[in-house]
This record gives structure tokens, C-alpha cells and sequence, in this order.
């Protein structure tokens, strides 16, 4: 059953319609970067918080991929909206992976960030579950954003999406450790239509470049592109690279 999250709208209540979808562990706040650029461009911003994330509700897990992407069909009903764009980052990339595949008819086109089709292997993610019910998110929150940005990276805002991370609800963060545990979306690439494209970020450690490029590979049609000296929040370490690809993507036919 799908759950209302939480969302922020940006932009001309005219505009075509925009969906940001975040990574395990943030909240919408980490596609603020891409706000001014996309609204500038005229596109109404649609970003919202993962259940269990954020300030949406936290329902008891595990959860499945699939209930990520019933909730966002549930928030494009709730706008009134019949079709968007649609741009995910890691877990987002993966609830827009099966967006593409089980609701294509609702998605204008897709970018999919610093994301993987089948993410392993299982037992890390079920260490993971047991860490965070045992010591909390606070206790990964240092590890986590090591993965996120590269150590050049300004220490305040460091500091900022390691509290982002430690603020995650323990039992929604383990709830969508779960559903990644055991998510597999290689079978269903090749079914994706909708226009995509694909960003790695050549210093990712929790999404390296090959599996962007899989991805890529296994959509029809689809584009690949990398983005140099960023980790897996690459949005947030090279903001204007990643919004002009992204803009690029929306206005491309």
C-alpha cells in the first residue's frame, strides 16, 4: 500500500513536471543544488523524501522496490499529475528503474545517477539491516557519506549530510536496505521505452561506472555519460555538470 510522503514543489505551476528522487539516507534537501537551475529552466521541481526517510511517514519494513515506486505513482496522483520527468539518484535511480519498466506511461523520460540494476552482494545489506537496528544510523552516518563525496570535499558540508544520514529513521533506512537486498532489475532493461539517460560519477565507490554503463547498455536507446571527480552523491559534488546534463536530457526529444 502506497504511503504519502513528504514533497517540496519549486518552480511555474505551469511547468512541466520534474521528479527528484534521492539516494538511501538522504532527504529531498540533497537535490538543492539542481532547484535554481531546473526552475530557471521553467520546470516545476517535484522533490520528495523515500518513506521512512525524511519527514515521510515510516512504515514497519522490510520494504520492496516496488513499494517506492507505488508511492511515487501515489504523489503524481496526488498533484494532479499525469506525466513527468524523472531523475533518481542510487536508490532514487533504482525506484526509477522500475518506474521505467512497470509504469512507463507515466514518465516523460528517465535519468538515472550513480545507480545499479542489482546491487550486492545480499549479506552486505544484511549486515547493514543488523548494524542500523543494533547502533542506530547515527553510528554509519561517517562511513556512509565517505561513499558520498571524495575527501576534498568541504568539511561543513560534510558534516551537514553526515547529520542528514544520522537523522534517517533507523527502521526506514533498514527497510530500504532491505528492498535493495534483494532488488534485480537486469531482467527488466531491456523493456525500458522511455528516453534515458545514465550518469556515473568516475569516483564512486558504492556505484562505480561499470554498472552505469550495464545499464546503459541494456536500455534501448539510452545515453551514457560520466561525470570526473565526484563520488556516489555526485549531484552534490559537481552540481553544475550533473544539471546540465540533466537539462540537457529534458529538453533533448
Amino acid at each position: 500500500m502506497a504511503v504519502q510522503v513528504h514533497h517540496v514543489i519549486d518552480g511555474p505551476a505551469d511547468g512541466v513536471p520534474v521528479v527528484l528522487s534521492g539516494s538511501l539516507g538522504s532527504t529531498l534537501a540533497m537535490w538543492e543544488p539542481q532547484v535554481a537551475p531546473l526552475t530557471e529552466a521553467g520546470y516545476r521541481v517535484i522533490r520528495y523524501d523515500h518513506r521512512g526517510h525524511g519527514r515521510s511517514p515510516v512504515p514497519e519494513g522490510p520494504y520492496e522496490l516496488a513499494d517506492l515506486g507505488v508511492d511515487v505513482l501515489a504523489l503524481l496522483d496526488e498533484l494532479g499529475v499525469e506525466k513527468a520527468h524523472f531523475a533518481g539518484l542510487s536508490l532514487g535511480g533504482m525506484t526509477g528503474m522500475w518506474l521505467g519498466a512497470h509504469a512507463p506511461e507515466r514518465l516523460s523520460s528517465l535519468v538515472l545517477c550513480c545507480t545499479s540494476a542489482k546491487l550486492g552482494p545480499p549479506e552486505m545489506w544484511a549486515d547493514r539491516i543488523r548494524a542500523v537496528r543494533e547502533s542506530g544510523t547515527e553510528s554509519l552516518a561517517s562511513a556512509v557519506v565517505g561513499r558520498w563525496v571524495t575527501p576534498a570535499f568541504d568539511p561543513e558540508r560534510r558534516a551537514e549530510l553526515e547529520r542528514m544520514v544520522a537523522s534517517t529513521p533507523d527502521e526506514g533506512y533498514a527497510g530500504c536496505c532491505a528492498a535493495i537486498e534483494v532488488m534485480d532489475l537486469t531482467g527488466e532493461l531491456a523493456g525500458i521505452t522511455v528516453p534515458t539517460l545514465v550518469i556515473s560519477a568516475t569516483e564512486d565507490p558504492s556505484t562505480p561506472p561499470p554498472h552505469g554503463k550495464a545499464i546503459a547498455e541494456a536500455i534501448p536507446g539510452a545515453r551514457y555519460a560520466e561525470v570526473r571527480g565526484a563520488a556516489h552523491l555526485g549531484n552534490v559534488e559537481r552540481p553544475d555538470e550533473f544539471s546540465e546534463l540533466i537539462l540537457a536530457r529534458l529538453a533533448a526529444r
